[in-house]
C-alpha cells in the first residue's frame, strides 16, 4: 500500500510497481492534484523504493511520522515550531505495507526519544497502525521518554472544499499544538502551558 506525498512520488511508485508482478495499491492524495510541482526529466524512469521511510527534515526534539498530504502540513508546522525553539524530525512513511523495513523511525526516535504519528485518517486508522507497527514490530518503546502520540482526523465525514479539510482533518495548528504538548510534558519550564 503506497501513500505518496505528491504526484512526483506517485509516479516513482508506479514506476517501481510496474517492474514487479506483485499486487499493489497507490493511494494518491487528493490535495496533491492542487499542487504545482517541478516535472522531473526522467518521469517514466525514476523509482521510489517500497517499504523505505524517508527523512524529510532532521530534528532533535521530537519525531513526527506521517504520509501523503500530511507531509506538507507537518513540514509547515516544523517551520513554525522551529521559531519557538522546537526542532522536529519529519519522516514520510511512503508505504504502509510494507512498513519501514529499514527502521528509519526507530533510528530517529533513538535520537529524539519522542514520537507523534499523524495522518488524515479517522482515529484508530493508519496512525494507530503505524504506532502499532513501531511499538510491536520494531520495539520502539525502548527509546521513548514520553508516551507516543497520534493525531488523526475527526471521527466524521469531512465536509467538501478546503474549509471542510480545515475543520475535519489535522491542520498545521493541530500539529504545532500536539508537538508543543509533548514538549511541555517533557520540559514544562522551557515550554510552559499555552
Amino acid at each position: 500500500i503506497c501513500v505518496p506525498r505528491n504526484m512526483t512520488q506517485a509516479a516513482g511508485m508506479y514506476n517501481t510497481l510496474l517492474q514487479s508482478d506483485e499486487p499493489a495499491m497507490v493511494i494518491e492524495c487528493l490535495n496533491g492534484y492542487r499542487l504545482k510541482e517541478k516535472l522531473p526529466s526522467n518521469l517514466g524512469e525514476f523509482t521510489v523504493p517500497v517499504g523505505q521511510a524517508e527523512v524529510l527534515r532532521e530534528g532533535t526534539y521530537c519525531t513526527v511520522v506521517t504520509y501523503g498530504s500530511m507531509c506538507r502540513i507537518v513540514m509547515a508546522a516544523a517551520e513554525e515550531l522551529e521559531e519557538i525553539g522546537i526542532s522536529i524530525e519529519v519522516i514520510d512513511a511512503q508505504t504502509l505495507l510494507p512498513f519501514d523495513i529499514s527502521g528509519e523511525i526507530v533510528k530517529s526516535v533513538s535520537k529524539t526519544n519522542r514520537v507523534l504519528f499523524a495522518d488524515e485518517d479517522v482515529p484508530g486508522g493508519a496512525s494507530a497502525f503505524m504506532l502499532q507497527q513501531a511499538i510491536e514490530e520494531q520495539d520502539l518503546y525502548h527509546y521513548l521518554d514520553s508516551a507516543p502520540q497520534t493525531l488523526a482526523a475527526k471521527p466524521h465525514r469531512p465536509a467538501y472544499s478546503s474549509d471542510g479539510d480545515y475543520f475535519s482533518k489535522p491542520s498545521e495548528d493541530d500539529v504545532v499544538e500536539k508537538v508543543y504538548g509533548i514538549m511541555h510534558e517533557a520540559n514544562p519550564k522551557e515550554f510552559p502551558k499555552l
